[in-house]
């Protein structure tokens, strides 16, 4: 009897717990039971004893209503249970980068408010359902990096309001549906590259007006010539159509004029600019005037018969149209290099952690240093109608801290700039970060941006800064830096204003700095993967870590900056010492005295002559902007003097000293007095300097010339 008893009060506890919970609950709960592996534990707090399951790890709700389940990155394997159908007001779905295997449940595409499908990176199969018509409202859908096959059915047409395409690394084949162009004219970003795509590519993609990045149709079968239509894209559009079956000529219209031989290789039957075989008389189209718009109108040349009736003409192209290709192609560059827009960011006061509205570092630092850098909560409230939200990327494998601990840390403003605010970021374990926010908003590249940071992360070098790790989201894009203790070279050099103390620099350490910059732009120009061109060097983006040696910071900073959303220009972005000359000897200077305006325009005195006319910049600009920062470590002046009344360039006042045969004293630091005996070493510097800031390019040293030349110089002090 007394068993009995406990049974039936057990079963009246019992039942409650399992009808607490709500439809929904019981449709995830199914998901968790499809779910072989959870290695990280992710699913641990979905259970029965919720009356809803809003409070459960990645499911987040509006008016108690499932609207996002989203689970990335957590290892998860196992298969896509139907179950997930049974969420009517379900309307994003991320499970990107896990093990999930198997095909897409069809009932999944019954939810008809479904806006974001994201699956990328799994080991997904089969083909897409034709049921995916049905999804009317469908803005975002990313199945690359799985095993998908089949041909892409004729019903995707129907997805009208698609704007993110994402199909790559898959095993796709067929030619794309008719009235693919016609049809998905909202598309902004599409990339079908590495499946096995055949047929010709649509005619009507022209359409698609408002694409914006790069079209990667690279690596598949497409065969038959390039539609001229294509031409009808977007200017800015990066169209990459390497390695496919492609033949004919190119057409050289709108979009695709003024593209580099890059974009067409690997298509053997492809001719005429900018590749180097030129079409053969009998292509069709090849001698009209309008398929070579950068050819002389007598080019080719017509055929004359020699006595013997054969053509008279050369098989290659003229050096006269070679010329032309050439420039036609220069010119291409400058106006693609000017396509920029307005970046903005901005600082916003956090809600409390962990509140409904939104994550945010914690506020710390002394007076007027203290700011929050918030982004949002991944939540369906902030989720944005086109665009995935991602999450912490790391860089290196090394990497000991997650977003979650990035969140919960203090953050102290170091400085704003053109180009964003950077943060000192103290996480809970002590380790420091330096988190540079590069704001909100804008388009949404984040392929462009992944392909660009991530072979920015892959540098590795003493004397450059590495970058860790990045996050990007619709509200905000941040790169994550090592911390370098000791502030930048330009305060190093000139002090700061406010400081209540300052020690200059003595020689045998900026001899040391010198030689660790030279490396580390050597590194950048003959050993990084792409040969980079730092393009904007100046003493405020050297920084000096804990033995004062030197590491280059910000590269690559504008381009990134520019597909994140805004576009910033090499000028709004150079931010140096904004100290007078005679700042520094004063001790009672106020903080408060730097104009943002003088520290912008101070920049432009580091950039070559030739960066006012020429948009793409080279490596000779980073000399010599190397020199000038040079100049300034020997004569300890900003790259503006003050001479009486008036201003002048460090680099013209430096020319008229040597003009006038002032004596070294006058030139010199006053600070470096200390170090008369190694008055050879500084001069044999200033001629390095003064080989740097040439005014022709052509007549400035490499960096490895300068790297050796500063390399022979003593080094015992150094060491």
């Amino acid at each position: 009897m007394l068993a009995l008893v406990l049974l039936i009060l057990v079963l009246s506890n019992a039942q409650p717990l399992v009808c607490s919970l709500n439809g929904e609950g019981f449709a995830l709960l199914s998901f968790k039971q499809s779910i072989k592996g959870d290695p990280g534990g992710s699913l641990n707090n979905w259970n029965y004893s919720d009356e809803n399951p809003c409070s459960w790890n990645g499911v987040t709700c509006k008016d108690q209503r499932v609207v996002s389940v989203s689970i990335p990155k957590k290892k998860l394997s196992g298969f896509l249970s139907s179950s997930l159908g049974s969420l009517s007001e379900l309307r994003h779905v991320n499970l990107r980068n896990n093990e999930f295997f198997g095909t897409l449940p069809v009932e999944l595409f019954g939810v008809l408010g479904l806006q974001s499908l994201v699956l990328y990176g799994n080991s997904l199969s089969g083909s897409i359902p034709p049921q995916i018509g049905n999804l009317q409202y469908l803005q975002n859908l990313d199945l690359s990096q799985n095993s998908f096959n089949g041909s892409l059915p004729t019903t995707l047409i129907q997805c009208k309001r698609l704007r993110t395409l994402y199909l790559s690394q898959n095993n796709f084949t067929g030619s794309l549906p008719d009235g693919f162009g016609a049809s998905l004219v909202s598309l902004e970003n599409l990339d079908l590259s590495f499946n096995k795509f055949s047929g010709p590519i649509p005619n009507d993609m022209g359409n698609l007006s408002n694409l914006q990045g790069t079209v990667d149709l690279s690596h598949n079968s497409f065969s038959g010539s390039i539609p001229a239509s294509l031409g009808d894209l977007p200017e800015k559009v990066y169209i990459d159509l390497t390695y496919n079956n492609l033949s004919g000529r190119i057409p050289q219209t709108g979009a695709l004029m003024n593209r580099g031989p890059t974009a067409f290789i690997g298509n053997q039957g492809l001719c005429g600019p900018p590749l180097k075989n030129p079409c053969s008389p009998d292509t069709p189209g090849a001698n009209s005037p309008s398929s070579y718009p950068f050819l002389p109108s007598n080019y080719p040349p017509q055929n004359t018969s020699d006595n013997d009736g054969k053509s008279g003409s050369g098989s290659g192209l003229s050096k006269t149209a070679v010329i032309v290709i050439v420039v036609g192609d220069v010119v291409g560059i400058c106006l693609i290099g000017l396509l920029f827009s307005y970046c903005y960011s901005r600082v916003c006061p956090c809600s409390k952690r962990n509140g409904e509205n939104g994550y945010g570092f914690e506020k710390g630092g002394g007076k007027g240093r203290r700011e929050c850098l918030c982004f949002r909560k991944d939540e369906s409230e902030t989720l944005s109608e086109n665009v995935e939200q991602y999450d912490l990327v790391p860089l290196d494998a090394q990497l000991a801290f997650d977003l979650d601990e990035l969140l919960k840390a203090s953050a102290f403003v170091l400085g704003k700039s053109g180009i964003g605010i950077v943060y000192k970021v103290v996480l809970e374990d002590g380790l420091t970060l330096a988190v540079r926010r590069l704001g909100e908003g804008g388009s949404q590249r984040f392929k462009e941006f992944q392909t660009e940071v991530e072979a920015i992360g892959k540098l590795r070098h003493p004397n450059i800064v590495t970058l860790r790790a990045y996050y990007w989201s619709v509200d905000e894009k941040l790169l994550i830096y090592d911390f370098i203790p000791n502030g930048n070279l330009a305060t190093a050099i000139h002090g700061r204003a406010g400081m209540t103390s300052f020690t200059p620099l003595p020689w045998f350490v900026r001899l040391k700095i010198m030689k660790g910059v030279a490396k580390g732009l050597v590194y950048l120009h003959e050993y990084s993967p792409k040969k980079y061109v730092h393009g904007d060097l100046k003493p405020s983006n050297i920084l000096l870590g804990p033995n004062m040696e030197p590491k280059i910071s910000d590269f690559g900073l504008g381009r990134l900056a520019n597909i994140a959303g805004g576009s910033p220009t090499l000028q709004s972005s150079r931010m140096a010492s904004s100290e007078k000359p005679h700042q520094r000897q004063k001790s009672n200077v106020s903080s408060e005295v730097t104009a943002f305006s003088s520290v912008a325009n101070m920049g432009s005195y580091y950039q070559a002559p030739e960066a006012l006319k020429v948009v793409k910049p080279s490596q000779k600009w980073d000399v010599y902007s190397y020199g000038v920062i040079l100049l300034e470590m020997i004569t300890g002046r900003t790259p503006v003097v003050e001479v009486g009344t008036s201003e002048m360039g460090l680099v013209n006042w430096i020319q008229l000293c040597i003009e006038e045969k002032k004596p070294l004293g006058d030139v010199l630091d006053p600070f470096l007095a200390d170090d008369a005996d190694k008055e050879e070493e500084i001069i044999a510097v200033l001629k390095i300097a003064m080989a740097c800031i040439q005014s022709s390019p052509e007549r400035r040293p490499s960096m490895r010339h300068i790297s050796d030349a500063l390399e022979r110089l003593a080094v015992s002090s150094i060491e």
